[in-house]
């Protein structure tokens, strides 16, 4: 009997949050059997990549800064025209070759406005297709900048009426409703399928991480700020005895790296590590005694499966708003302590951590989080139909 077909795209630009998200579904649907064409457009993560799945790397697109205006590619240089054109043609040569019963974009046409030079003619060439595929976008929680612009979101709308069947949210509305971003949610109407937060299964605690805080930048590309005032907040904090390990992701820029472990060397006096990743991170997450992190989807779902006690502090440069919605809405159910960005100081986080440690650990169970498995089962039942 012939496997189901899925083609899934996703394209991230500045961190890697959209990338993992993408990649749990994608091994999620492997394991239910589907055949997955993976076509993904970020800077090759390698580790990231889901096992089985039919990997197509197109030519390396990044954000030259957070807002997202300027695409860069694998040089640093802006991208032109010719660019655009070869990466739309290698794009489209890959959905033909798949064969897809289904077409799966992460974001878009809720975001990723950038790619419409691509995504639009995939997606015609979708429409065109006979049988038709079912086409599925898969978003995250919270939209991004296009939340506060009217007419931005109406083509949102226009764009998923003309070629969309579904759209797999990745929250949980008792937390986030979609409709707190997209004032057309109600349109959607039995359209619109929650799947839960994405997050990784809870891991078993690691032995020789129990008692650490664990400070992690995502992917480092805007996490600067906050590691540098983690080690200056360490000697003012509750915790000053511990030790403190610094995860500053693979993007922050050696010489910002280099600058920190310097710090980290004079401030530290042996108690501060500073690493740029850990393969182990969700075990390390599962063992310490507290997580500084900002408020980025992938982050706080981890800490939510290990019931961990944690103060984030959501980014906000480049009039990025999505980061501290949700650490507000979080921080309402008592899910976590968050600090605004404009109020990070030494002082002020070793007092958010005070506060974080007097509060109970929030339990595993406060909200959905097995987004992964049953988005995978939708699509599955979907095309099962």
């Amino acid at each position: 009997m012939t496997r189901a077909r899925v083609f899934f795209y996703v394209q991230h630009l500045l961190g890697i949050g959209h990338l993992v998200r993408a990649a749990a579904i994608a091994r999620a649907l492997v394991a239910r059997g589907l055949d997955v064409t993976f076509a993904t457009g970020g800077v090759p993560v390698p580790e990231r990549m889901p096992a089985g799945a039919r990997i197509v790397q197109l030519a390396p697109a990044s954000a030259a800064d957070a807002t997202f205006r300027t695409l860069l590619d694998e040089t640093g240089r802006p991208v032109d025209d010719a660019w655009r054109a070869a990466r739309r043609t290698a794009l489209l040569s890959a959905w033909r070759a798949a064969r897809a019963d289904a077409l799966v974009t992460e974001l878009f046409p809720f975001g990723r406005r950038q790619m419409r030079f691509e995504l639009l003619p995939l997606l015609e060439e979708a429409a065109a297709a006979r049988p038709r595929p079912l086409v599925v976008a898969s978003v995250r929680d919270i939209l991004g900048g296009g939340q506060k612009d009217p007419a931005r979101q109406d083509e949102m709308l226009a764009i998923f009426e003309r070629y969309y069947d579904r759209v797999l949210v990745h929250s949980d509305p008792r937390a986030v409703p979609f409709d707190l971003t997209f004032r057309h949610a109600a349109r959607l109407g039995a359209r619109l399928h929650y799947t839960g937060y994405i997050a990784e299964p809870p891991a078993a605690p690691c032995a020789d991480a129990a008692g650490e805080v664990l400070v992690s930048a995502g992917g480092g590309a805007v996490g600067a700020r906050l590691l540098e005032t983690a080690i200056r907040a360490r000697r003012l904090s509750a915790l000053a005895e511990r030790r403190w390990r610094l995860l500053a992701g693979a993007n922050l820029p050696q010489e910002a790296f280099a600058a920190l472990a310097a710090r980290a060397r004079v401030e530290g006096g042996g108690g501060i590590v500073l690493e740029r990743f850990r393969a182990d991170f969700g075990s390390r997450l599962a063992a310490c005694a507290l997580s500084v992190s900002q408020a980025g989807y992938n982050t706080l779902a981890e800490v939510l499966a290990g019931g961990v006690r944690a103060v984030a502090v959501p980014f906000s440069g480049g009039g990025e708003t999505e980061q501290r919605l949700r650490a507000r809405l979080f921080a309402e159910r008592g899910l976590i302590e968050a600090l605004d960005e404009a109020q990070l100081s030494p002082r002020t986080l070793a007092a958010a951590i005070g506060r974080a440690l007097a509060r109970p650990a929030p339990p595993r169970d406060a909200l959905d989080l097995a987004g992964a498995a049953k988005s995978a089962a939708l699509l599955h039942g979907w095309l099962a139909r």
